[in-house]
């Protein structure tokens, strides 16, 4: 089936801001998957125990997330509707996440402003589920 309805520049600019929203997701995740003993040495202490406590389902979900986010830019930029799938598992990885950084690891006594990001985040990870949606109703995606 080809696509009949033509993406306007905001589906586009959409598109693209999410694809680097997720580009610096993946970054992020790497780096923390990927963190060396000198450079946790160097953080502050309650840093230190943070990512020392990190349970591995709780890697999971944010490896999902931000892989799932990056698969889904792809998909939306390429009008697939696959991205509908790969946002929604983006948000779920996300969520699981935080219910880690949230009520297990008590991740706000590090510092009230660390809820900002995670909010901020959730936020994202809901629109980008909705517009993919928004965008395969239209025809825009299929």
């Amino acid at each position: 089936m080809s696509n009949t309805t033509k993406p306007t520049n905001v589906f586009w600019i959409i598109g693209i801001l999410a694809l680097l929203w997720n580009i610096i997701g993946v970054m992020a995740y790497l780096a923390q998957a990927y963190m060396t003993d000198e450079a946790l040495a160097l953080l502050p202490q309650e840093d230190q125990n943070f990512f020392n406590n990190y349970p591995s389902w709780a890697t999971a979900a944010y490896a999902t997330a931000v892989f799932a986010g990056l698969l889904g830019s792809v998909a939306l930029l390429m009008r697939k509707k696959i991205a509908v799938l790969l946002f929604t598992l983006s948000l779920l990885g996300v969520l699981v996440q935080q219910v880690h950084n949230f009520f297990l690891q008590d991740y706000l006594a590090l510092t009230v402003s660390n809820m900002i990001g995670p909010i901020v985040i959730i936020i994202i990870c809901f629109f980008l589920m909705w517009y993919s949606k928004a965008q395969k109703s239209t025809g825009i995606i299929s």
